[in-house]
């Protein structure tokens, strides 16, 4: 299992200490120090059967200023997003067999059986 983090999101760091109280291994990739690659990014959309625009964050004022009213083509906005990791939903969480954007983090425990 891997955690693609951001170790200022609150809702990231929940799930990470999350997964630890239910001693569940996984890694954390941390995507805003160690960015990702387009084919990184690409597999990931695909992991997460989305479209580009459904992991965009759209209050980020990197949204704001770089793709909001703009007629973009999902190659452009994947340039963008790869310049500015912080347009990533998250926190994001890969399994053999699914992935998901763990918000709410009740998402998470239900996809992972993980509830109480």
């Amino acid at each position: 299992m891997i955690v693609y983090h951001n170790n200022r999101c609150t809702k990231s760091r929940e799930v990470v200490n999350l997964l630890k109280e239910k001693a569940v291994k996984f890694e954390i990739r941390n995507y805003m120090e160690f960015r990702l690659s387009k084919n990184e990014l690409l597999a990931l959309l695909k992991q997460l059967n989305m479209e580009v625009s459904g992991i965009l964050r759209t209050t980020e004022d990197a949204y704001k200023l770089h793709i909001k009213d703009k007629n973009l083509t999902d190659e452009e906005i994947i340039a963008i997003i790869l310049k500015n990791p912080k347009l990533i939903q998250r926190p994001i969480v890969v399994w053999d067999g699914g992935a998901l954007i763990a918000r709410p983090i009740e998402k998470l425990l239900e996809k992972l059986n993980l509830k109480n």
